[in-house]
């Protein structure tokens, strides 16, 4: 009887948990449960993250049903690849704004938080209209240095040009999310990506299908929902209601704030364009040694693996703000138990997806594509990706650790080694030289991620990152 009593009072509390940790609020993380703590910025922050890989999964699923699905699905592939150069730019500086925000809200200066924001808004709006207007007069010879044919890439043009041309929408949704995750609020970031989403959703079809844009209506939907995801971030950060109080002469440059921002944000941007750069080889080698259809299997599979890949990102997420923060409130050792607790959740996640995977790939790309060797491929890919799931997942909570504590340097150092100068030689080894086509590619993705999180425990072990000053 009190066993049963105890297991309805744990369930009780965990929904009370998550319905706090759903609603959002103004929450102290330098006190309490830790647990309870990364729980509370975990739910919002693998929501938020789930939905920003439906956006990709969203067009996946309407383009591959169309007449020359091949090359539609290779489009927004390969599209998809190039803009992780600009999600690189987003990321980096998120993740900088979300050290520095963490930082000040930890050591109880909201206002100082705020200002750091709106100064990271100020450089990424500058260098992200320089790549949109270069991304959009381009856009048919990225396609083809990509790897696409001629055909596919004339085919693909118009959509390259819209999401190429929306980057600054992109950047300020990634933006505005690392401010609110850096100031605690991870609800108002994962409201945001739903709304986005559950607007994309409703307009694919009717752009698609309905109003017979086909791929390129794709691109307009997507753009769309993103904008007005954008609309209700700016609606919730002037509204005041919030830590971050935000005023109009906090956009006046402050050249000292923008120059210690960049310090934290260029290794953060390089960290991650290395790595973009990376999957954009992978991608083109997979296009040269396999084809249309070989591209167009690789990027469907990629697509699903980010679904299940993003959320575990999300639950990292939570280990930046909680170093950030408890650093900033001078308790060192709650920010190093943080890492080690999200750490745990996230492996314990990447288990149960590594086996969902492993029996669901192939009706679940049944469902995304009717060509039968794109599926195959993808579902080849799927497999030999999620055999190093959990060291993902660990490798994630560390270089997220990294992050919020201020040190992108080290990341940035581990994936230069990992990714140029292991993955990259060794995907064209196999691929081209032994001659396993994209097999080849596909093993040397799980190999390489395996190397980053095996390195990056070594690195933090050492515990250098606990004297980083933002």
């Amino acid at each position: 009887m009190s066993q049963t009593i105890q297991g309805k009072g744990k369930i009780s509390r965990f929904f009370i948990l998550l319905q706090q940790s759903l609603k959002g609020g103004n929450i102290d993380f330098t006190q309490g449960s830790i647990r309870r703590a990364v729980l509370l910025l975990a739910i919002p922050m693998m929501l938020e993250m789930m939905m920003e890989s439906v956006f990709a999964l969203v067009d996946l699923y309407f383009v591959g049903h169309l007449e020359n699905s091949s090359f539609a699905v290779q489009t927004v592939g390969l599209t998809e690849s190039v803009l992780t150069v600009i999600y690189s730019i987003a990321i980096g500086m998120s993740m900088a704004a979300t050290a520095v925000v963490a930082r000040r809200v930890g050591e109880k200066n909201p206002e100082a938080a705020s200002r750091a924001g709106m100064q990271a808004i100020i450089v990424a709006v500058a260098v992200t209209l320089v790549i949109a207007t270069l991304g959009f007069i381009y856009a048919t010879e990225i396609l083809l240095i990509m790897g696409s044919s001629q055909a596919s890439a004339e085919f693909g043009t118009s959509f390259v040009r819209i999401m190429m041309g929306s980057s600054l929408i992109i950047m300020l949704l990634f933006l505005f999310n690392g401010i609110f995750r850096g100031a605690g609020n991870a609800a108002i970031a994962m409201k945001s990506l739903w709304i986005a989403n559950i607007c994309n959703i409703i307009l694919c079809p009717v752009f698609i299908n309905v109003l017979g844009y086909g791929l390129t209506g794709a691109a307009i939907a997507t753009t769309v929902g993103r904008s007005i995801g954008v609309a209700y971030q700016l609606y919730n950060l002037f509204n005041g209601k919030g830590v971050l109080k935000v005023a109009l002469s906090y956009f006046k440059p402050d050249f000292k704030l923008i120059k210690d921002l960049i310090k934290i944000a260029t290794p953060g941007v390089m960290q991650f364009v290395i790595a973009s750069c990376s999957w954009i080889f992978l991608a083109q080698l997979v296009a040269t040694t396999g084809g249309d259809e070989g591209s167009a299997g690789y990027q469907s599979a990629l697509r699903i693996m980010m679904f299940f890949l993003l959320p575990a990102w999300g639950l990292s997420n939570a280990a930046a703000t909680l170093v950030g923060q408890n650093l900033g409130a001078n308790q060192v050792g709650r920010a190093e138990r943080s890492v080690f607790v999200t750490a745990k959740y996230n492996v314990i996640y990447m288990a149960v997806i590594t086996v969902v995977t492993f029996l669901a790939a192939e009706p679940v790309m049944w469902f995304f594509t009717n060509n039968a060797n794109v599926h195959d491929i993808a579902v080849q890919a799927i497999k030999v990706l999620s055999v190093a799931f959990v060291f993902y997942g660990v490798g994630m909570v560390l270089i997220n650790a990294f992050n919020g504590a201020g040190d992108t340097k080290t990341p940035t150092r581990v994936n230069f080694v990992c990714f140029w100068l292991f993955q990259i030689p060794l995907a064209y080894i196999l691929a081209k030289v032994l001659d396993l086509g994209p097999l080849g590619v596909f093993i040397a993705i799980p190999v390489s991620e395996t190397t980053i999180t095996v390195t990056s425990i070594i690195l933090f072990r050492r515990g250098k990152w606990k004297e980083t000053k933002v």
